[in-house]
C-alpha cells in the first residue's frame, strides 16, 4: 500500500484516500500555441520506470491538491509538497540523487 503525506493538512494516508491526478509539473500552453504544443500537452506523458513527479488529492481529507516524487519501480515515496510549487524542492531533489548513487 502506498502511504503519502499531504503536506497541507499534515496526515499520513494510504493511496485509498487520495485521487491521482496525474503527471506533474506540466507546461501548458495559452490560445496562440500551435496544435502540436497542444497536442504533447493533451496526451502526451512521461511513463518511464523510475522517479516520477506526480499530482495527488487529498479527497477524503482537506481536497487539497499536492504534489509527490516517488519511485515507480519500488514505490519508495521520497517527499510530497504543496501544489503551488513551481519545482521539485532542493531536498527532495537532493534525497533523489542520494539513492540512484547508492
Amino acid at each position: 500500500m502506498l502511504l503519502l503525506t499531504c503536506p497541507n493538512c499534515g496526515l499520513s494516508v494510504e493511496e485509498t484516500e487520495l485521487a491521482p491526478g496525474g503527471q506533474a509539473h506540466l507546461k501548458r500552453f495559452g490560445p496562440e500555441s500551435t496544435d502540436e504544443q497542444f497536442e504533447e500537452y493533451m496526451f502526451l506523458r512521461d511513463n518511464a520506470k523510475g522517479v516520477h513527479f506526480e499530482r495527488w488529492r487529498h479527497a477524503y481529507g482537506c481536497g487539497k491538491w499536492f504534489f509527490a516524487a516517488r519511485d515507480t519501480s519500488s514505490l519508495q515515496v521520497y517527499g510530497t509538497y504543496c501544489a503551488q510549487t513551481t519545482e521539485p524542492p532542493a531536498d527532495i531533489l537532493a534525497l533523489i540523487a542520494k539513492g540512484r548513487s547508492a
